[in-house]
């Protein structure tokens, strides 16, 4: 059929159905995928076909998922719009209204707000309680307990967690276990590995790794992951075709990133450690010789002027945010804590002094130099 313009403008090509062999994935930047008949269409339904509109699957997000799930040696992953919205699909694949979750009280600050505020709106209850003593963890479950929830490295205060007492007493109590593995990443540590049900990463950090995506992945057992993904389908929490891309290409460097990273903050941790004017330095030095995460935390003494030290810190970044390749810092009490109550920050020791720092893989030098110099330039005489 000869075509005017106005459609040979449109519908001038037709599509290559051949296989193409590219080197990486390409980007399936379409809203929806098309069938040869109502046939086609219905053998989707059936299970016959991968993809119908990418809000429900798209090639891009599903290997998202895939990739963290088997670098966590889990069997099933499912990609999100953000890491709250991995950690939101994850806990709605267990709990559901009249249910009750027992959460680490040093948990992120947003993981705060929407496990006390959002979720307690549709009837879940939520107990912070501190998970440095398990028997305090197990006088908070209760009968309608569901849900463990804890961080594998507390932010901002770098608390490594005892996974494994966490997973021995969800198996006492019949419960599972969700983990956020955002600082420790599943080259440092695999909980899923160690016995718990659903991990989540805020991929918008270390996953990625390069500040230009915002994305989340929850992955675990295949029922939970099953239900997490009609979670970010339904509540439309999925991620864009290219952003997923893009987290996929960042995370191939992940190893390089993350070694790099690691060894540079230990190594500004133990410069740090003997600075007069940090009152508090705050890194896991007992977890590995070459580092155990790329934060470091530290707490700067009364004769500090905090304004200034921020200030003072020449190339380094102020974001709120962390986990880029670039040295950055953030200031915890005034960000990512922010939605905490006071009395609930003074408690865990989130003060106005305390810094949290993103170690980025700028030579070890030039990061600790920065960090002494703006602390001398910030010290009041």
């Amino acid at each position: 059929m000869e075509k005017r313009f106005e459609t040979l403008v449109l519908h001038n090509v037709e599509k290559n159905k051949k296989p193409i062999k590219s080197k990486v994935t390409p980007i399936y930047q379409t809203s929806a995928f098309t069938f040869e008949d109502l046939d086609d269409l219905e053998g989707y339904y059936q299970g016959e076909g991968n993809y119908l509109y990418s809000r429900v699957g798209n090639p891009n997000t599903d290997e998202l998922g895939q990739a963290v799930a088997a670098l966590e040696g889990a069997p099933a992953g499912v990609a999100a719009s953000s890491g709250l919205s991995a950690i939101l699909a994850g806990v709605l694949a267990v709990v559901k209204s009249g249910d009750h979750i027992v959460a680490a009280d040093d948990v992120y600050g947003g993981s705060f707000h929407l496990l006390k505020e959002e979720l307690n709106e549709l009837g879940i209850e939520t107990s912070f309680v501190s998970f440095s003593d398990i028997q305090i963890v197990e006088q908070a479950i209760k009968p309608n307990t569901k849900l463990l929830f804890t961080e594998s490295i507390t932010n901002p205060l770098l608390r490594v967690e005892d996974l494994e007492a966490v997973v021995s007493l969800a198996k006492r109590h019949q419960l599972s276990v969700l983990i956020d593995n955002t600082f420790a990443t599943p080259f440092h540590c695999t909980p899923y590995m160690l016995g718990a049900d659903l991990v989540v990463h805020s991929a918008t950090k270390y996953i990625g790794g390069h500040s230009d995506v915002t994305a989340g992945v929850v992955v675990g057992r295949e029922d939970l992951i099953e239900k997490a993904r009609a979670k970010v389908v339904n509540l439309g929490a999925n991620v864009s075709p290219f952003e997923a891309w893009l987290t996929c290409r960042g995370l191939k460097t992940l190893a390089l990133r993350i070694k790099s990273q690691s060894a540079n903050a230990r190594k500004l941790a133990e410069a740090l450690q003997g600075n007069t004017n940090i009152a508090k330095v705050y890194y896991p030095f007992n977890e590995a010789e070459e580092g155990f995460g790329a934060m470091v935390s530290v707490e700067l003494s009364k004769n500090v002027d905090v304004n200034q030290f921020f200030r003072s810190l020449s190339w380094v970044k102020i974001v709120p945010t962390l986990a880029g390749v670039e040295t950055s810092v953030s200031h915890p009490l005034t960000t990512s804590h922010r939605a905490l109550p006071p009395e609930a920050n003074k408690a865990l020791g989130i003060t106005r002094e305390v810094v949290r720092i993103s170690v980025g893989i700028e030579h070890p030098e030039d990061i600790i130099l920065a960090f002494e110099q703006a602390i001398e330039k910030s010290v009041i005489e």
